[in-house]
């Protein structure tokens, strides 16, 4: 079973919760968008902290940092392809006009013998909640949907982890079916 892990940057500006998404790099995804946004996150090895994974997947993706000890546990989510995704939670600003993503290898186009190097992300972008719901992967709502409840709890912005561990299925996290 693949496993990733990463981290949701998000802002409180005027009583709104802004939540950080990035949407993927290459020619695949040039034209998609409701449903293919993301945490920034990525693939990390059997033994590895996932928590350090986040924290490197997001300097791999954006180019920002963030310290471990203000991230706030969401648990982890079950997305359609069986992945699944470990995420963190953590209030700091990203300015998305100096996104630095890494590179991948892609034969493209298809068949060509060409390789060529695209980012793994090609943007970022802050969104209200409600429009982060729309953008982000189906699973990965569960996220926001956590946040916005330890926030509510008066959790946000206190730092360290929680016991936030349950997983959700893909088809779970929004109430939609397959």
């Amino acid at each position: 079973m693949k496993r990733s892990a990463g981290v949701l940057m998000y802002q409180v500006v005027g009583g709104e919760l802004r939540v950080l998404l990035v949407h993927p790099g290459g020619p695949l995804f040039t034209k998609r968008d409701l449903g293919w946004w993301s945490i920034p996150k990525g693939e990390y090895l059997e033994g590895e902290d996932p928590i350090m994974a986040a924290v490197r997947e997001l300097w791999e993706e954006t180019g920002a940092e963030v310290d471990v000890a203000d991230l706030i546990e969401l648990g982890s989510v079950r997305q359609k392809s069986g992945k699944v995704v470990t995420g963190w939670a953590v209030e700091a600003d990203f300015d998305v006009t100096v996104l630095v993503s890494n590179l991948f290898e892609l034969e493209w186009p298809p068949r060509s013998g060409t390789m060529q190097e695209f980012p793994e992300v090609d943007r970022a972008e802050w969104f209200g909640a409600a429009a982060a719901r729309e953008k982000i992967n189906s699973a990965q709502a569960a996220f926001i949907d956590r946040l916005e409840a330890l926030l509510a709890e008066g959790a946000g912005g206190s730092g360290g982890t929680n016991d936030a561990d349950d997983t959700v299925d893909a088809d779970d996290a929004r109430g939609v079916a397959g």
